[in-house]
């Protein structure tokens, strides 16, 4: 399985084979796909299925479960917003099609989610799904992770998957991707591998597709 988070320069991903893990640095979208497509399962923490009005209810969901945390799920950004050359230009068509502006947080996500959605193709990828690591976190550990910014943090996660992994070697991952990056990886590898064997929730379900067939849903 493959667990994909977003990081400086492009993607970090995290390919678990047993209970080994292979750090791959993943310059674009498509080269995500290429690494993926030798994996029975791929997870990516980005959203996928975007809506045209929003919000989408997996976020809400997510949101919901995360308590404390919710914070940590930012919502989708409306499709329209992927033409968009500036922040306040995405803000107008946000405002347009959903009635609020966008956040920073998913404005700097933009660059991301339109390469991705440049790759895919219409309907998806029966293989690859939209994952959240804090919700990943959750399901693995019972409760809402401390926040990855601090030392507490940080330490939960690296238990928490070493538990999974016991020998998860960070000092190998590559730079520019920080620990942080390689640690959602991992987390969304552990939903993929839950995926693929039946064990998963699914958030929501039924759940529905985008304008482009693309399934608003995040595995956990």
């Amino acid at each position: 399985v493959l667990g994909v988070d977003g990081c400086p320069g492009g993607w970090i991903g995290a390919r678990v084979s047993g209970r080994s893990v292979e750090w791959l640095l993943l310059p674009d979208a498509e080269a995500l796909l290429a690494a993926a497509a030798s994996c029975a399962a791929t997870g990516v923490d980005m959203p996928i299925g975007l809506p045209a009005v929003g919000p989408r209810r997996c976020d809400v969901l997510a949101r919901s479960l995360l308590g404390a945390r919710r914070s940590s799920v930012f919502p989708a950004p409306v499709r329209a917003v992927l033409g968009a050359g500036s922040y306040a230009e995405a803000c107008a068509l946000s405002r347009t099609a959903s009635g609020k502006a966008l956040s920073v947080q998913a404005w700097n996500l933009v660059p991301r989610i339109a390469d991705l959605d440049a790759a895919l193709p219409d309907g998806g990828l029966p293989w690859l799904s939209e994952m959240h690591p804090e919700l990943s976190f959750l399901r693995m550990t019972g409760v809402a992770l401390p926040s990855k910014k601090t030392p507490e943090g940080r330490d939960a996660r690296v238990a928490a998957l070493t538990g999974w992994l016991p020998d998860l070697r960070l000092s190998e991952i590559p730079p520019p991707a920080r620990t942080e990056d390689a640690l959602d990886a991992v987390a969304v590898a552990w939903s993929a591998r839950r995926w693929l064997s039946g064990e998963a929730e699914i958030l929501p379900d039924p759940y529905e597709v985008d304008d482009r067939g693309l399934p608003m849903r995040i595995i956990c």
